[in-house]
């Protein structure tokens, strides 16, 4: 029996885990991590109104929810040009 003619082809090896990723991933945990803190130790920090009448809650709500969209588009903003 013949070799075959071409090496067997390899698939591409993964890149490690980018440092920048882990730190906005950290970032957010912050985020997060305050938001468990207040609900925790200050819940009636919580029902505080200081915006414009809407409570805290609702708006830390609305951070927990938008805050991975910027940071995911920051990472790829980022990356992009780390690949470079």
């Amino acid at each position: 029996m013949t070799p075959p003619a071409t090496p067997p082809q390899h698939p591409p090896e993964r890149p490690k885990a980018s440092p920048l990723g882990i730190w906005l991933f950290l970032a957010y945990l912050a985020v997060y991590a305050g938001f468990v803190w207040i609900a925790a130790f200050s819940g009636t920090r919580l029902a505080s109104r200081p915006f414009g009448g809407v409570n805290l809650a609702i708006v830390y709500g609305f951070l927990l929810i938008i805050a991975p969209l910027i940071l995911a588009l920051a990472y790829l903003k980022w990356a992009g040009k780390a690949e470079d």
